[in-house]
């Protein structure tokens, strides 16, 4: 069995933010003045698109970790172990080995579930901005619409230091393996995508702090 793994909360929003969210989104926000902010568990969101971007069509491509998935990760080191465990994880989740997951540390995690499921999550950076991702349900075709409040950016509410990744083999049958890793680059500083690994094709995705939901008061 692979130990757990123990991590620096470098995910982890300050208690003292969380008034402040809440003060800032009830004055500055008008357009909210009929929903409240509830403080939940910090959650993640994983975003794809343009940083630059504020509104979208495309919320169905990205992923939700309703609890932070890199304290529950496995050492890219211990991928043998993992796999001589079934691919079960000491935290209980399942390894799949055509679509897994990295981290910014070299830890892989359990996928996010899709799609986002539709709400109003207060999202941040853990920089200078906070904002309400508004997520549409799901269309007739399929497609999720989904906007930031007062001209928010993707970019704008990332957490620059949370990187992830999914990693799938390039051609049908070809291995694309954890342990091919190069953790020499690990931790992975902010702006740096996530490593090439032999065999595999990535996606690289931003990442979302969740704090809390709007919800009708």
């Amino acid at each position: 069995m692979i130990p757990a793994v123990a991590k620096a909360p470098l995910r982890r929003v300050g208690r003292g933010l969380l008034p402040l969210i809440a003060f800032s989104l009830s004055a500055a926000f008008p357009t909210f003045a009929e929903t409240k902010f509830v403080k939940g568990p910090t959650q993640y969101i994983a975003a794809l698109g343009d940083t630059g971007a504020t509104t979208g069509n495309d919320a169905e491509t990205w992923g939700f970790w309703p609890v932070d998935p890199g304290p529950r990760g496995v050492w890219t080191s211990d991928y043998q172990d993992l796999i001589a465990n079934g691919g079960v994880a000491p935290e209980g989740w399942q390894f799949e080995k055509d679509a897994w997951w990295l981290e910014e540390h070299g830890l892989i995690m359990e996928a996010p579930s899709f799609p986002l499921p539709p709400g109003q999550y207060v999202v941040t950076g853990g920089r200078e901005v906070t904002a309400v991702l508004t997520v549409e349900p799901t269309d007739a075709a399929g497609r999720q619409a989904w906007s930031l409040s007062e001209g928010a950016t993707i970019y704008d509410v990332t957490h620059l230091r949370c990187r992830a990744a999914v990693y799938k083999p390039e051609a049908a049958g070809q291995s694309c393996s954890p342990d091919k890793t190069p953790t020499s680059v690990f931790p992975m500083s902010p702006g740096i995508s996530m490593p090439a690994i032999e065999g595999c094709k990535k996606q690289d995705y931003q990442v979302l702090i969740v704090v809390g939901m709007m919800i009708a008061d």
